[in-house]
């Protein structure tokens, strides 16, 4: 007998806020955590939901890996991309026979679910919101974006309107697709661009901005645009990212569209990404490996040159290995191979 609770592992920035709002609207959830002091907060005095999008404080059950039981049929796995196949090691004992797992991840986890547990057990997520984790017991939801939910193969089934209800409940805009590859190959574009502005200690949107270093954060995207051609996706736009204008290397339609992420960033009390946070605050190893680096993988067996990406990882592995600081000089770095 499965439990009835949506079981979500991973209650840092995505999870928590995912959790918080489902349990609010009195739907059963059930958090998993690797820290014991955010366990225990959610456990006690409650989970807080901070920042302009909406204030707010909700007990969870929650229960460190080592203490769950129980078995239950909705996973949600919201953990970094490069920890997935070790969450999996531990949730799969923990998924029913007949449970499913939705990624609420970055990257292209659903890839890795897959191969472990079959495809028609993977539900596809996409998710844009701006969240931080700050400390136990408390996460920062800095702005709304688009999520998007889909079956890997574009079908329509109870599993997949089940849980775009439920992720309506925090996003009401949130979206049910056939394409969800196309979102996921969306937002790797959107990502290699993030992870640059990562190189610097700027905010996201003054790191996209000057035009001096515009050509690094073009051919990124054109570069990863490509690959999801090769791989036969039709990538999807959001928050100002067009994946036409990058996969044509359209210099025109590449400035407005950097002009328009540059606006939606302004807007969000997230001003630095989670790939900041990682290397400046809690001073972590990042997903570069489980997003840039697996991009520079899939080129390589199409025989497509990712010369950009594949730079921008190396600098991402220097500054988590001590050898360079987070500096704009970085970025100049780049921009004789970005050029």
């Amino acid at each position: 007998m499965s439990d009835d609770a949506i079981l979500i592992w991973g209650a840092g920035a995505i999870g928590g806020i995912l959790g918080a709002y489902f349990a609010r609207a009195g739907h059963p959830v059930h958090m998993v955590d690797i820290v014991e002091d955010h366990v225990a907060a959610m456990q006690t005095t409650g989970l807080h939901i901070e920042g302009p999008v909406e204030e707010f404080t909700q007990i969870l059950p929650a229960d460190t890996p080592a203490t769950l039981t129980g078995k239950f049929r909705r996973v949600i796995l919201a953990v970094k991309a490069h920890h997935t196949d070790a969450a999996l090691d531990m949730l799969l004992p923990h998924l029913a026979d007949d449970g499913y797992v939705v990624s609420a991840q970055n990257g292209l986890n659903e890839r890795t679910i897959a191969a472990r547990i079959g495809a028609d057990r993977t539900l596809g997520c996409f998710v844009n919101f701006g969240a931080d984790w700050l400390e136990p017991g408390r996460i920062l939801y800095g702005n709304r974006a688009a999520v998007a939910l889909g079956e890997l193969d574009g079908s329509d089934t109870p599993r997949l309107r089940e849980m775009h209800a439920l992720f309506s409940i925090v996003e009401p805009d949130a979206v049910k697709t056939d394409n969800i590859w196309g979102y996921l190959w969306g937002k790797c574009g959107y990502g290699a661009l993030l992870f640059a502005t990562a190189l610097t200690p700027a905010s996201m949107s003054d790191a996209m901005e000057p035009a001096k270093t515009r050509p690094v954060f073009a051919k990124l995207g054109t570069e990863a645009m490509q690959l999801a051609q090769a791989e036969g996706i039709r990538p999807l736009g959001f928050n100002g990212f067009d994946p036409d204008a990058f996969r044509t290397n359209d210099a025109a339609g590449i400035n407005i569209a950097i002009d328009t992420m540059v606006a939606h960033n302004r807007k969000t009390a997230k001003t630095h990404s989670g790939i900041y946070r990682d290397l400046a605050v809690r001073k972590r190893k990042t997903e570069v490996d489980a997003q840039i680096g697996v991009l520079v993988d899939i080129g390589r067996s199409h025989g497509v040159a990712t010369p950009a990406l594949a730079l921008l990882c190396d600098l991402i592995h220097d500054i988590e290995d001590g050898k360079r600081a987070q500096s704009t000089d970085l970025l100049d770095l780049m921009v004789p191979v970005c050029s």
